[in-house]
């Protein structure tokens, strides 16, 4: 496949990429997009675990882009971040911007029963404590995490990477959110998919169990599209697929930006009633899910892109705030 053509013809003085080892192929993508080079780095781990982060070029004064999505192992992922932003910020980089695909611990962002911690919180005082000037977020799970960060945070959606997938196939289709958390969100796609909407309401009995109660507006005979931020064990999807089918939906497709696909995911997608399972490469895919027929993959590196571009040169992020 040819190479994407930059999105806008820029100077590169004082200006970086970096990516730690969370998610390199989408840090080159963006790079081709944006028609430069990824910095050079060395990333090592020593015998006992540690990590060892070493940039090896001159980035004084530079404007740089770290591109790390805390995704598993999360732990590491983000252990790398942290270090990458220290040692930029040591080495007397102007500004570093964190940009991040994807925000772990992102679902822990409140106390929902005694003597729990606010990990999202944490999470992002370790990322201003380490250096970082911006965040360059995608899809977080709550967009009040914002307000966790005393720095510049820009919340970037997929909604054009789904619009652009899906906007030949709206005939006869319903966007449908798998709760209510989620409705914003997929109000905001029906919205521009000119498209109805309807709700799941479910009860979740534990960590990772969901119990679907009944559907919210009109599915027989439709196809429904789910929309949701991130699959993990695909318990919420397939369950709602289930329901959505037992309402009378003619076909239930789904659409989440980020896949975690943990545990039994994957074999729960296959063994579901669903057509279509559609992910963004925020995430990389481990080896089970790439073998999975009925899973998309959509890019995001040229929003990205476009995102850091703007960024770099001082100009309006908002219009991808879609």
């Amino acid at each position: 496949m040819a190479a994407p053509k930059p999105v806008r013809v820029m100077s590169y003085d004082h200006f970086k990429v970096i990516s730690g080892s969370a998610n390199r192929p989408l840090a080159e993508e963006i790079c081709q997009w944006l028609g430069c080079n990824l910095a050079v780095i060395d990333l090592t781990t020593f015998s006992d675990g540690e990590i060892r982060v070493h940039i090896k070029e001159n980035v004084r004064g530079c404007d740089v882009f770290v591109v790390q999505p805390t995704c598993p192992p999360v732990d590491r992922n983000l252990m790398e971040l942290l270090l990458m932003i220290d040692a930029l910020k040591r080495a007397s980089a102007e500004r570093i911007t964190a940009v991040l695909p994807y925000y772990g611990y992102a679902r822990q962002d409140r106390k929902d029963r005694p003597r729990v911690p606010i990990s999202a919180k944490l999470v992002a005082s370790l990322l201003e404590r380490a250096g970082a000037s911006r965040i360059l977020a995608l899809d977080l799970h709550a967009a009040q995490i914002q307000g966790f960060f005393d720095i510049p945070v820009d919340h970037l959606f997929a909604t054009p990477v789904i619009l652009e997938y899906f906007r030949d196939k709206t005939e006869n289709l319903t966007v449908v959110s798998p709760d209510a958390g989620g409705v914003e969100r997929a109000r905001a796609v029906a919205k521009r998919l000119e498209a109805p909407l309807a709700i799941i309401d479910k009860r979740r009995r534990d960590t990772n169990v969901a119990e679907v109660l009944h559907i919210i507006g009109d599915v027989e005979g439709r196809d429904c599209l789910m929309i949701d931020d991130l699959i993990d064990t695909a318990g919420t999807l397939v369950r709602g697929a289930d329901a959505l089918i037992q309402n009378g939906a003619r076909s239930v497709s789904a659409f989440a930006t980020h896949p975690v696909l943990s545990g039994p995911a994957i074999k729960s997608i296959e063994e579901s009633g669903l057509r279509e399972v559609v992910v963004t490469n925020s995430i990389p895919l481990r080896e089970e899910a790439k073998q999975c027929s009925r899973l998309r993959v959509l890019s995001v590196a040229k929003l990205l892109a476009q995102a850091i571009q703007a960024i770099h040169e001082e100009t309006s992020v908002s219009i991808y705030f879609v």
